[in-house]
């Protein structure tokens, strides 16, 4: 592709060079550079792409895209394309140089704080067992269909975004649901996509490391509804104080869903067990393998959503009644000696409180006592740590603080961090193992027949990062070998 053709949906305000040049591929990482290649330097949090504007010359860079146009812009066969925002621009161009491939599917976006990777990894499955070819962008793991494709953020970066839905194109898929991260959107990661419909699942506090107060969280949120255009569809959560804040300025088509409140979409649990619930789904009742409150607006995220895009209600209920818990989502693991070890992705404290509110309510009426064992992510919101410890020890019988991720910071200095929230009489129901397997196995040793473990912050992940290394660490596999079962 040229470069001009390249260009179309971008305003340069200079060019310096040859325009008709040959494209042959993007990149921001100026050590992926090729010959023939365009490569964007893009102002991050870490570091400046402008830096690297020599290294990927040399490597054959053919075309800059840059904010800062350098005095000595004269490189043999080299083009300089000079923007008001490479941040803005590198989604469009991307867009255009993979196909546009986000109008040739039907895209659907999901954000929130909770629910993000359940409602989109459900939508995928729903959709696959209806016998669609479908694509899922995730916190997990991306998939084209049935190929893993490993995800190392939320929301790749665009040009890897692009190119993963090219390549969903190229495979048939006729749907791609996708999470869409603050950061993603806040940094424009999604920019220059068509997003057939957005999704809101719920606002608490998190990432405040990054977006510093909770108001530009909410808006980082919020300017992904902003940007929906007015033939797509926008479903929010009625339940959540944000809700509606999301959708206020969206020209999208709005719908609601709610378990309290008069909506487009309502669900009421009639019964729950640890394997699963009977609900009661816009008058019509329907088994579903989940547990908690929270995962009954999960699911009606996914059924309002299933709706919009065509599906008739009686089919996706059925489906819904099919599908499983998402990997390290309130999975349970049943001891020998009678108790259950539930394992679970909850970092945030609104999280923590959700998990822990629907094990009480399948224990309700029954004396069987809750073990909580959880951390805190280092280098991340500390602001986050003792409140997450409060809500621990508030529905908790026993709580043990270890490490999560504690990546660059002392693990002990973490758990002190939580245990600041925490007064006297709290801190009785405490004990800190900064050793994680340890403190699981304690929390094991301690359970009796009818109690429940939730074994909290970690979920689906496979690692532990400890001073920047990430060493092999599962949940799963811990308790698995605690409790002596495959």
């Amino acid at each position: 592709m040229k470069l001009n053709e390249l260009l179309v949906n971008v305003k340069p305000t200079k060019v310096v060079g040859d325009a008709e040049i040959e494209i042959q591929g993007i990149n921001i990482d100026s050590r992926k550079i090729e010959k023939g290649h365009l490569f964007v330097a893009m102002k991050g949090t870490q570091t400046d792409g402008h830096q690297y504007i020599d290294k990927a010359i040399a490597l054959g860079a053919s075309a800059i895209l840059l904010e800062d146009m350098p005095e000595n812009a004269n490189a043999e066969g080299v083009t300089y394309v000079q923007v008001a925002s490479t941040e803005v621009s590198v989604g469009k161009v991307a867009t255009t140089f993979y196909g546009d491939p986000s109008h040739k599917l039907k895209l659907v976006g999901v954000t929130g704080t909770n629910g993000k990777t359940t409602v989109a990894t459900l939508l995928y499955n729903m959709f696959r067992a209806m016998g669609h070819k479908v694509g899922l962008l995730s916190t997990v793991c991306n998939y084209i269909n049935d190929e893993v494709v490993p995800a190392s953020h939320t929301t790749p970066d665009p040009i890897e975004l692009n190119k993963l839905l090219a390549r969903m194109v190229t495979e048939g898929c006729e749907y791609a649901f996708m999470e869409c991260s603050s950061h993603a959107i806040h940094q424009r990661r999604i920019g220059g996509l068509k997003f057939t419909g957005g999704l809101f699942t719920n606002l608490t506090r998190d990432h405040l490391d990054y977006h510093k107060t909770f108001e530009n969280y909410r808006d980082a949120k919020k300017m992904f509804f902003d940007d929906l255009d007015k033939d797509a569809f926008a479903i929010t959560n009625a339940d959540d104080k944000n809700g509606m804040i999301m959708v206020q300025n969206c020209k999208a088509n709005i719908k609601t869903y709610s378990t309290k409140r008069m909506a487009d979409y309502r669900a009421r649990i009639l019964e729950s067990h640890f394997e699963g619930m009977y609900l009661e789904v816009d008058g019509r009742e329907v088994g579903v393998q989940f547990i908690g409150k929270f995962n009954v607006s999960n699911l009606l995220a996914v059924y309002g959503t299933a709706l919009m895009l065509g599906k008739n209600a009686e089919e996706v209920l059925v489906a819904l009644s099919t599908l499983k818990t998402v990997n390290g989502r309130l999975d349970p693991i049943s001891s020998p000696d009678g108790y259950t070890a539930i394992i679970d992705y909850a970092h945030t404290p609104d999280a923590l409180a959700n998990v822990l509110n629907a094990i009480h309510d399948v224990l309700d009426g029954k004396t069987g006592r809750v073990f909580t064992v959880c951390g805190a992510g280092g280098n991340r919101d500390k602001g986050k740590r003792p409140l997450m410890a409060v809500e621990a020890v508030k529905q908790s019988d026993k709580v043990i603080l270890t490490s999560d991720n504690p990546r660059n910071e002392d693990p002990q200095a973490i758990i002190n961090d939580m245990l600041a929230g925490l007064d006297n009489t709290q801190k009785k129901k405490v004990l800190s193992i900064t050793d994680r397997k340890e403190a699981i196995r304690t929390a094991c040793m301690m359970a009796e027949k009818g109690d429940v473990i939730l074994i909290a912050g970690k979920g689906h992940e496979t690692y532990q990062e400890i001073n920047g290394v990430k060493h092999h660490f599962d949940d799963h596999e811990v308790v698995k070998e605690i409790f002596g079962v495959e």
